[in-house]
């Protein structure tokens, strides 16, 4: 099984990539997805244990953690030594299930993978960029989102330059929903001959 590493930086457009691969019958793990599961269930208590007041009815309120940790790299590393090991125990029941059930090819959906050294746990990586004006707009446009916040994730992820260069395959997402599918498809076919 070929275990394919989906990143790119905030607003690239790694859920619509991600989705595609899905409605070609690829099975994906999202990182993201886990995150919010984990946040309405068993990371809640451990987060309100190290950061009390930041859960309301045995879940995270988002905007409270955020206050707690932006930038507050040591709250930052806190919040993280709880999250990451119970994210990586969610992968790695999505791979021992995906292997189990046979598939060829599975993605992993990552925002952080270089950042949390994920890169070390899958066989190839996909990056999805676009140009930074696609970005900032994409991203500004998500409710509650401001130029600030932005850069303040921008300025925790690696970036989008490095990223390519560490890349198996790139996308450029600035293009049509129909170019992006089609480049998916290729990498498809790359990868389960």
């Amino acid at each position: 099984m070929i275990v394919l590493g989906l990143t790119g930086s905030i607003g690239m457009g790694k859920s619509t990539s991600a989705q595609m691969f899905i409605d070609e019958g690829i099975p994906v793990y999202s990182a993201d997805e886990t995150v919010h599961r984990l946040y309405s269930g068993a990371a809640a208590p451990l987060i309100e244990e190290a950061f009390p007041g930041t859960t309301e009815d045995g879940k995270v309120d988002r905007t409270k953690l955020s206050a707690a940790v932006m930038g507050n790299p040591v709250a930052l590393k806190k919040l993280e030594a709880i999250v990451h090991p119970l994210v990586r125990a969610e992968e790695n029941r999505f791979r021992d299930g995906a292997r189990a059930s046979g598939a060829k090819l599975v993605v992993v959906d990552i925002p952080l993978l270089f950042e949390t050294g994920a890169e070390d746990r899958v066989d190839k990586i996909l990056v999805v960029t676009a140009p930074e004006e696609v970005q900032r707009k994409r991203v500004l446009e998500r409710p509650g989102m401001t130029s600030d916040k932005l850069d303040a994730i921008l300025a925790r992820q690696t970036p989008d330059a490095e990223k390519r260069a560490r890349a198996d395959f790139i996308i450029d997402t600035r293009h049509t929903f129909d170019v992006t599918r089609g480049e998916i498809r290729k990498i498809i076919r790359l990868l389960t001959v």
